[in-house]
């Protein structure tokens, strides 16, 4: 079941199948997307960022670290490595790191220890 090429619309769900990937238009059931954006690595695109957040957090601030170029499975173990070190919580969420507190400096000392370029 394919899209005319010329067209706008596509198939979000199948009597047949069930719920279609918007991706390829195949069945979930057989879709391989999702399993080969978590395989392969963002393009590097410059160096990594590092900034400090507080908005739309109640006043509670992260340092945000973003521009790595790592896979979904590598940043995450990436993140529980950062995260044992500096003694803080966090989470990886679309291919950013959030670290809770303000943490920049340290970040920025164990992104360059790793051979990373940082901004």
């Amino acid at each position: 079941m394919s899209n005319p090429p010329n067209s706008n619309s596509r198939i979000v769900y199948s009597t047949e199948y069930g719920k279609m990937c918007p991706d390829c238009s195949k069945p979930l059931i057989s879709c391989i997307c999702s399993q080969l954006k978590k395989t392969i690595a963002p393009a590097a695109t410059g160096p990594a960022r590092v900034h400090y957040e507080t908005q739309g957090r109640k006043g509670k601030g992260v340092t945000v670290i973003s521009g790595l170029p790592l896979n979904e499975e590598k940043l995450t173990a990436f993140s529980k490595e950062l995260k044992r070190k500096l003694g803080v919580g966090g989470t990886v969420k679309d291919l950013v790191i959030e670290l809770q507190g303000d943490r920049r400096e340290e970040v920025v000392k164990l992104l360059r220890v790793k051979g990373y370029s940082v901004k």
